[in-house]
């Protein structure tokens, strides 16, 4: 553990993406098998997803730290592991700290009763880093500024691979990744991942700028709607069907329905995850009930029925048609899905336009529609793994904003630990009855309450951190752990994707990736916007815009 444990604490404070690259390189070219592997798989996918920490550190913890104490040091710290890692009482013989495949094994093969003591003999043996490190690595998200992607980039620059290779492969390899290492060393065959329903690594877009106008013409893109889903790859390869996020997750058993429809094939597919009645797309908040679920029920499947979108052909039985353009995809596409025809599909139709002004009407009437924008495809491009500059761009339509009033702030984490750095804000609706005294109104707005829309942890400047954090300690009115309730007196002008009804908020609403536009220090907070103005927000697809080709 104490090389893996000294990575963890040294990417932490490597702010650099070049040094924690080297970090990473010097650890995996000296580090054995298997505990490289098990370090990678902790960076990139998680080892220990199912492990009940929470609850074994409740137990250990009854007999070892002062609850209150720990409550109090929890609140203030904002990270478990780090405060368990420095609370935890030394011992003066604590034996030979454990290997990372130690802890591995150990975990891997534990029933749940057992994970306490496992976990406490651990802790026992271990420094304050090693105890710390110990815990990020069966939490599942060590957090330490290292994404999948800088991980496997990492292995690129030690083996002289390039990284489109690496993921490539990625999903037909597993922990601890021995192969993949013999490969990467020169010592073995490159892992084979043809014939298996494995994710490939998506090509992206760039949001459109305005440099990129200057050089657009026309004739040289296709342009699609940008529908409100999640961007999925469908793997099958006869009985063996595999639904992937883009992230490469795979979220088959959310989607049951989908599986069965493209059992028998062998194909990859690109296109994006709806939910569609009657050939009407849904908002994006009836697709977030059946995402993330373990179990989907009938009633589930009924009322929030699932549909793909296919937007590009990747690879037809044994021909990988990435290399060829677009346009060829796009041919071999239609062709493929008027031959097989699977349910709960169809194709993302082109959006015809001859003019820069045609485009531009497009993407001004997309929020009419129902939709998100543009996406603008190169005729040429072929299929590339990442983000490649020119070939595809997205043109979203502009955000929605409303100015909200603050109404509760929450410590962040990690370097915003010390920070009120979450923001739950609201919007005014007005009421019959006088509000008790525990209402977040006071006598800001009389007659009317606030009811919340959303909550934001972005947008705002370091320096603006500084400000509100000030302004949540001078006006808290309310402490509930590390949640404040604040005086309804600061107004943010929140910018947001779309606005839909949602059981989640008292306003019945919920606001899409709300982040803070301005901070309106000079806007007193009852003049912020009630909740009327926030449902005229909301949109009512159009039928004859919503539907795909069949």
């Amino acid at each position: 553990m104490q090389p893996f444990s000294l990575l963890l604490d040294t990417l932490t404070t490597t702010p650099s993406r070049k040094g924690k690259l080297s970090l990473l390189v010097d650890y995996f070219c000296a580090s054995p098998d298997p505990d490289r592997g098990f370090a990678l798989a902790a960076l990139t996918d998680g080892l220990f997803p199912r492990l009940p920490l929470r609850r074994s550190l409740a137990v250990l913890l009854e007999t070892r730290v002062d609850p209150v104490l720990y409550a109090l040091s929890r609140d203030y710290v904002g990270d478990t592991a780090e405060t368990v890692a420095l609370m935890w009482p030394e011992l003066k013989l604590r034996g030979e700290p454990p290997r990372l495949r130690e802890v591995v094994a150990a975990f891997a093969k534990a029933q749940p009763t057992e994970v306490p003591a496992i976990l406490g003999d651990f802790l026992d043996r271990l420094d304050v880093r090693g105890r710390w490190a110990l815990l990020k690595l069966i939490g599942g998200a060590p957090r330490v500024g290292v994404s999948a992607r800088l991980a496997k980039t990492a292995l690129a620059e030690m083996s002289g691979h390039d990284v489109s290779d690496i993921e490539e492969i990625w999903h037909a390899i597993a922990p601890p990744y021995t192969d993949l290492f013999r490969w990467l060393e020169g010592e073995g065959p490159r892992p084979d991942a043809g014939g298996k329903p494995v994710f490939r690594p998506l090509m992206l877009a760039h949001a459109i700028e305005e440099q990129d106008w200057t050089t657009f013409e026309p004739g040289e893109f296709a342009a699609e709607w940008k529908w409100d889903g999640i961007r999925v790859q469908i793997a099958a390869h006869g009985e063996h069907v595999r639904i992937f996020s883009r992230t490469g997750d795979d979220i088959s058993r959310s989607f049951p329905e989908i599986v069965t429809a493209f059992e028998g094939l062998d194909v990859l597919l690109d296109g994006e995850l709806l939910v569609a009645r009657r050939g009407i797309v849904a908002p994006f908040n009836d697709l977030q009930q059946r995402l993330n679920r373990k179990a989907v029920t009938g009633r589930m499947l009924k009322d929030h029925p699932a549909h793909v979108r296919l937007y590009d052909l990747l690879i037809d039985g044994s021909e990988d048609l990435r290399p060829l353009s677009f346009r060829e995809r796009r041919v071999r596409l239609e062709d493929w899905h008027e031959g097989k025809r699977p349910p709960l599909s169809d194709i993302s139709p082109l959006v015809p336009f001859a003019t820069r002004e045609e485009l531009d009407t497009l993407w001004a009437d997309a929020r009419d529609t129902g939709i998100e924008g543009l996406m603008l495809k190169r005729w040429t491009s072929p299929y590339l793994s990442g983000r490649p500059r020119g070939h595809w761009f997205k043109w979203k339509r502009a955000a929605l904003t409303l100015d909200c009033v603050l109404m509760y702030a929450q410590r962040g984490s990690g370097k915003r630990s010390s920070y009120y750095s979450d923001y739950t804000f609201g919007v005014w609706r007005s009421i019959e009855e006088p509000q008790s005294e525990t209402s977040p109104r006071g006598d800001v707005y009389p007659g009317h309450e606030l009811v919340p829309v959303g909550k934001a942890y972005s947008g705002f400047t370091d320096a603006e951190l500084t400000e509100i954090d000030r302004f949540v300690r001078n006006h808290t009115t309310e402490q509930f752990g590390p949640v404040r309730a604040v005086e309804p007196r600061l107004v943010l002008e929140v910018a947001f994707d779309a606005i839909f009804r949602s059981p989640r908020h008292k306003s019945g609403l919920a606001m899409r990736f709300p982040r803070i536009h301005r901070i309106r220090w000079d806007k007193p907070a009852r003049e912020a916007d009630t909740i009327e103005a926030a449902r005229n927000l909301m949109e009512t697809p159009r039928t004859d815009q919503i539907s795909g080709a069949n």
